[in-house]
């Protein structure tokens, strides 16, 4: 959920969005503390899912699309955990290709509400990741899904061990973030962290795909060489398996 909207377009194309949704969308991603931070999702819950459908926001479709192509196996007995699940926009995208075991976990109460209203996901659970740990046992899911959470003032990548930690060998890891120029910083220290893990044989990538047009921007600062969107990446990773035990 968190990493959502960066950029502008033209004061043109800005005055078609919706009143408020620049102000919102700075507010979440402005420098306030945790707490505060929680507490603007809280009250952005009720317009969230307007308010990105006017920003064109495709992460979760693309998301969900690419975990769906990289899934050797009927998704419908898959234990699947959406990090970040925000208002249940991923669940959706999941449930329509196929994924039926859901559980989900956002640091907003607000944001829960509206994801348990859905009737997609069998649990919820508040937890705020990079602060504390995912209510899981390890190797707990054959999927966890990380959608716009991963970015600037959100999830730290400090955190992504955590999600390897309640993936089951051979599970699947999707993760997104933003490529607009206030996240470069945050996109190239996840991207070292997702590189040392894999170097470190704890998973391998199986897509790594960049997206263009991955919703409207709010600033002329932030969109895509004037084209008044910003890009995005969606990366999925495969769990190594652990090795079989040495004979003798």
């Amino acid at each position: 959920r968190g990493g959502r909207a960066g950029g502008g377009g033209s004061a043109r194309r800005g005055m078609r969005r919706p009143a408020g949704v620049r102000e919102r969308v700075a507010a979440v991603h402005g420098g306030a503390a945790l707490p505060e931070r929680l507490r603007l999702y809280d009250g952005w819950a009720a317009r969230y899912e307007q308010d990105v459908a006017a920003l064109e926001y495709r992460a979760p479709r693309l998301a969900a699309a690419s975990l769906a192509f990289a899934f050797p196996a009927p998704p419908a007995g898959a234990r699947l955990l959406d990090v970040a699940c925000g208002t249940g926009l991923v669940a959706r995208e999941l449930h329509r290709r196929g994924f039926r075991c859901l559980h989900g976990v956002d640091g907003s109460a607000g944001m829960l509400e509206r994801a348990r209203s859905t009737g997609l996901y069998r649990q919820l659970w508040r937890c705020v990741l990079g602060r504390e740990p995912l209510p899981a046992p390890a190797e707990h899911y054959d999927a966890v899904t990380v959608v716009g959470a991963l970015g600037e003032g959100q999830v730290p990548s400090a955190a992504v061990p955590e999600l390897l930690r309640v993936t089951r060998p051979g599970g699947f890891l999707c993760l997104t973030t933003r490529s607009n120029p206030s996240n470069l910083r945050y996109k190239a220290e996840l991207e070292a962290a997702l590189e040392r893990l894999e170097r470190q044989g704890a998973w391998r990538r199986v897509l790594a795909r960049e997206v263009e047009r991955w919703e409207r921007a709010t600033s002329e600062e932030e969109s895509t060489q004037g084209t008044g969107y910003i890009s995005g990446v969606v990366y999925v990773y495969r769990k190594c398996p652990v090795p079989p035990p040495e004979e003798g």
